[in-house]
């Protein structure tokens, strides 16, 4: 029996893909680097670390985690400011696991300053959720499945007993992984890219009953 559900952030409950990539790109940019918008897609879903690292990997551009990680957030800050909306659905299905009595945890490989930002900015209180893991909290990222697994033990389930909702391949991957259920919503990749998930749809607004009744 579903006793929780583990949301990732971004493409789940907010879409502020387009802003952490301009705010990467720009950051780039100072550096005196142009990059594209496709040099970020494989590493989407994966954590600022990666995120970044791997397009400066790719074009063998000098890193400074820590400070270009920074200075990427703030930039971010500063474009999401008054324009992020949670996704069709967000709301109404929240309110629906709570109706249910299932706990609620965020399970974002981003920051946590990325995830309070679009918690805050898309009006979700953060009492809402009973747990909130970031990738600062883990030590391997997604695919691996340890976010997952942590905040299934932080809410005191097995994750066999956790309906994950991710949006990105290797969310996809880490919640199978972790032994849970996984949702895949269809606002990053195909369905045929997420099919190893156990149910895909557009958005949380038009999943099904029967992703929480199980």
């Amino acid at each position: 029996m579903i006793e929780a559900v583990l949301f990732d952030m971004d493409g789940v409950l907010v879409d502020s893909e387009a802003y952490i990539r301009q705010a990467a790109m720009k950051m780039f940019a100072e550096k005196g680097y142009e990059v594209s918008e496709a040099d970020f897609m494989p590493f989407t879903g994966m954590g600022e670390n990666r995120y970044l690292g791997g397009v400066a990997e790719k074009h063998q551009i000098p890193f400074d985690l820590e400070e270009d990680k920074r200075r990427t957030y703030e930039i971010y800050a500063q474009l999401v400011r008054g324009k992020l909306d949670p996704l069709d659905g967000v709301k109404d299905f929240i309110y629906n696991c709570i109706y249910r009595n299932l706990k609620l945890a965020v399970a974002s490989s981003a920051d946590p300053v990325k995830v309070h930002i679009n918690l805050d900015e898309i009006g979700l209180d953060r009492s809402l959720f009973q747990a909130i893991v970031t990738g600062l909290d883990i030590e391997h990222k997604k695919p691996a499945p340890d976010i997952f697994i942590k905040a299934a033990e932080l809410l005191g389930v097995s994750p066999e007993r956790c309906l994950v909702v991710e949006d990105a391949i290797s969310g996809v991957q880490a919640g199978k992984s972790a032994g849970a259920k996984v949702l895949a919503l269809k606002t990053s990749f195909t369905s045929e890219e997420l099919a190893a998930a156990d149910w895909i749809t557009d958005t949380l607004a038009t999943a099904e009953d029967q992703v929480l009744d199980w």
